[in-house]
């Protein structure tokens, strides 16, 4: 089986910082794309952020600037640095990878638990 496990998520002022780790593990042959989304109470989930296995990075317009996704591959993880935090950044976010398990096996999406970011004075 795959896991994928979410942590750095808190309570941050506005303007404040949190670095966010997803770490991947089980059964991986190849880690594709991996992503960052974010859903708020009563909202559609969005994606915040992209980076494909060569690290090529895209990002939704409301955080160009002040995030960056970045990954290494020798640990199976990606991480969000999340600077001049915003109260509009509240939400779950939830980690996502699309992965390989085997030879023969389709690339196969996977979701994390969420962790919480509540931005607030």
């Amino acid at each position: 089986q795959v896991q994928l496990v979410e942590s750095g998520g808190g309570l941050v002022q506005p303007g404040g910082s949190l670095r966010l780790s997803c770490a991947a593990s089980g059964s991986i042959f190849i880690l594709n794309a991996m992503g960052w989304y974010r859903q708020a109470p009563g909202k559609q989930r969005e994606l915040v952020a992209t980076i494909s296995s060569g690290e090529s990075a895209n990002y939704v317009d409301s955080v160009k600037g002040r995030f960056t996704i970045s990954r290494d591959n020798a640990k199976n993880t990606v991480y969000l640095q999340m600077d001049s935090l915003q109260p509009e950044d509240t939400a779950v976010y939830y980690c996502h990878a699309v992965i390989k398990r085997r030879i023969g096996a389709p690339f196969t999406s996977y979701w994390g638990q969420g962790t919480q970011v509540t931005v607030s004075s």
